[in-house]
């Protein structure tokens, strides 16, 4: 046991007895089901920090489920800016107060001159980097008087409505999810709406948005010394900017990242320094600790209360998450920082406390309301909460972690509970609260938080420790790749677990060192007896199943690379071919999740056929050969293909793919007796042959 082990089992102060609510919550989290690899990356990337978008690539077919928060805003509490218009005229002074501080840039001038010629364009960048403000002055370059803002619609063709008249539209936040991507026809019809009304519309999305071909500008905002230098020499004058721009403190600030809002404050406080009402010293102050003292307060001062110190705490861990899950589960921290402040004296929780208002003018955070994207569709009006400055969250965590220790165990202890909640965010958030500590203390955050998933008995438990540890390496704190190459080959079982997902959730970012490890856990004997499993899986042992997940997760995420290494070894190594069989398998058992349910492995192998280099079309035939001649999942993969069929009934493009796909299996006797047993046996509702079979017989010459 490590010495933090050990100390953490000192410090830890007697358990009172649980309430019947946790005592069903427990059993309860005994009770959930295993959960598919894709499903929990899904989970991961839909409600983990922002760090964890570095798991999303064009390539890769998404969220299906859970939360997508965008930034639509209502700021609530303290000294925060008045919320943009979301729909109506926009105010003729916003526009004349930002043309004066506004400068342009080569991705304005690009976006600039598509809005002139198709009297559309859309702006691709990141949240709070001034995409609606270059919305607005593009429109007001092009010589607009009258502008109005524009509420997302519930469906995109539907915009068609609202650009009825000649003026400038903007549509902020545009939600396009992977599910339901824009379309370039949804496009052009609403470029003809915008001709026969003469109007101009500036759409803004997320980087992460699914454009797929739609044309669109990367917006890149104007370097932060250009902006700098249009907040502060209006009030300076020209002759004074190159002394401003010398000073120490200036060069710092623009060394390191800032968001448009930094910018614009630091200039007040430029002028205000140009004025001689403060020194450089406390300017460079301002832009450096403002944050940090601001944590440092919070945290030893008498005020705020604990209560309100365990809010904080609880909205670092579920900052930009809804404002009621963070409130929530606040109060269970505040119950166990009271057991050590104040032992044996009942904490008392107002029922009706303190308002929503305050408490975010407390944490000085925004309140802000948005879309909740559910496989079922969009649902509107969720409110959530996050810190104005993006650097507290972190912060915070890193100091209750590292300089208030006598925390250590309660927080230590509500971030365990939080991975016995039955909902995906709540589990993710204590994955990535453990992987942020880690950051700060490797070795404590293993010892009491990752470790003790990693060795428990639950499944659920091992998945919240490959999600911190997932993100302790996108984080790039040292060592962890280590940590997951000896779990991944050694002898306790539920490490091992814990590593292959942790290594299938990480493929994308790394597969090369993913696909190695994966291998090289291949290649280690096999336990004498795995864990048990339901009825279903008794034919698979458990971890053989994991690791045809992860590599599964490869196939999806990275493709054509993973899908030639796996191609390889198929053929020339026993160990790797019925994991990689059993991953192919399972892939082309996804779907794309969205109203067409097309498989995404089909929709490979089209584009693949299609392409100059064939190479990856051998490759997925090949797999494809390989599952037909294989007597464990030869029925499996004929069903697949008979669920392809009946897919393609109504699907063109399927039905298209599938033909290029069967003709290439069909090509010696034994398959293509298969292909034609199996399109003489797909049967519709009614137990006629399916119309899409005999149309592929056609095709093939087979009947």
């Amino acid at each position: 046991m490590s010495q933090d082990a050990a100390a953490a089992g000192a410090a830890k102060p007697a358990e009172e007895p649980a309430q019947d609510g946790e005592k069903k919550q427990d059993e309860a989290a005994e009770e959930q089901p295993r959960q598919e690899a894709w499903a929990a990356r899904r989970d991961l990337i839909a409600h983990g920090p922002d760090f964890v978008s570095t798991l999303v690539t064009r390539d890769q077919f998404g969220q299906t489920g859970g939360y997508h928060y965008g930034d639509k805003h209502y700021h609530l509490g303290g000294r925060a800016d008045p919320p943009p218009t979301l729909s109506g005229p926009i105010p003729r002074a916003e526009i004349d107060e930002l043309a004066g501080v506004f400068r342009g840039c080569d991705s304005f001038d690009e976006a600039l001159k598509r809005l002139r010629e198709d009297r559309l364009v859309i702006l691709s960048g990141g949240r709070e980097t001034g995409r609606r403000s270059a919305a607005l002055m593009l429109l007001r370059r092009l010589g607009v008087d009258r502008m109005r803002s524009l509420m997302s619609p519930v469906s995109f063709p539907a915009l068609s409505d609202q650009v009825d008249t000649s003026a400038g539209y903007v549509l902020c936040d545009l939600t396009v999810s992977r599910n339901r991507p824009l379309r370039e026809a949804q496009l052009l019809a609403l470029r003809e709406q915008l001709e026969r009304s003469r109007a101009r519309l500036v759409i803004t999305v997320e980087p992460s948005a699914a454009l797929g071909d739609v044309p669109s500008v990367r917006w890149e905002p104007p370097s932060a010394e250009d902006m700098l230098h249009a907040h502060v020499t209006p009030a300076t004058g020209e002759a004074a900017w190159p002394g401003l721009l010398a000073l120490t403190a200036v060069q710092e600030f623009l060394a390191r990242h800032h968001r448009p809002k930094e910018i614009k404050d630091f200039a007040l406080q430029l002028i205000a320094h140009h004025r001689g009402e403060i020194d450089e010293a406390a300017l460079a102050a301002w832009g450096e600790t403002a944050v940090a003292t601001q944590v440092s307060r919070w945290l030893t001062e008498e005020k705020p209360e604990l209560r309100d110190k365990a809010f904080l705490v609880s909205l670092a861990v579920f900052d930009k998450a809804p404002y009621a899950v963070a409130a929530e589960l606040a109060d269970g921290l505040f119950v166990r920082m009271h057991a050590l402040q104040e032992p044996g004296l009942p904490p008392s929780i107002p029922v009706f406390g303190s308002s929503r208002e305050d408490r975010l003018r407390l944490a000085h955070a925004d309140g802000y309301v948005t879309t909740e994207v559910t496989e079922w569709g969009p649902l509107e009006g969720r409110f959530c909460a996050r810190f104005r400055d993006e650097r507290t969250a972190p912060l915070l965590l890193e100091e209750v972690w590292n300089l208030h220790p006598s925390a250590r165990p309660a927080l230590g202890e509500w971030i365990r509970k939080l991975a016995d909640d039955r909902r995906p965010l709540v589990r993710t958030r204590a994955a990535s609260a453990a992987a942020l500590l880690a950051t700060a203390d490797l070795s404590s955050a293993m010892a009491h938080l990752i470790e003790p998933w990693a060795d428990g008995r639950k499944p659920h438990a091992w998945l919240t420790a490959a999600n911190a540890l997932t993100m302790t390496q996108l984080l790039k704190v040292p060592t962890v790749s280590r940590i997951l190459h000896d779990w991944c080959i050694g002898d306790v079982e539920s490490r091992r677990w814990t590593a292959i997902r942790a290594y299938g959730l990480l493929g994308p970012v790394h597969h090369e060192e993913t696909l190695a490890a994966l291998v090289d856990a291949m290649h280690r004997p096999p336990p004498a007896a795995g864990p048990e499993t339901g009825p279903e899986d008794d034919e698979i042992p458990e971890e053989a199943r994991q690791l045809a997940d992860a590599l599964e997760l490869l196939l999806l995420a990275v493709r054509d690379p993973v899908l030639a290494a796996l191609a390889e070894r198929i053929t020339t190594d026993r160990m790797v071919r019925p994991h990689a069989l059993l991953a192919f398998l399972q892939a082309c058992k996804q779907t794309n999740g969205d109203d067409s349910d097309r498989p995404p492995v089909l929709d490979w192998y089209a584009q693949a056929a299609a392409a100059e280099d064939p190479t990856a079309a051998r490759h997925l035939a090949l797999f494809w050969n390989a599952l037909l001649a294989d007597r464990t999942h030869n029925r499996k993969a004929l069903g697949v293909l008979r669920g392809w069929v009946r897919g393609a009934e109504e699907a063109p493009e399927t039905e298209s793919a599938l033909a290029s796909l069967l003709g290439a299996l069909a090509t010696t006797p034994t398959n293509r007796r298969r292909v034609s047993h199996l399109l003489d046996t797909v049967r519709d509702s009614r137990g006629a042959r399916s119309p899409a079979a005999v149309r592929l017989g056609k095709r093939l010459s087979l009947d």
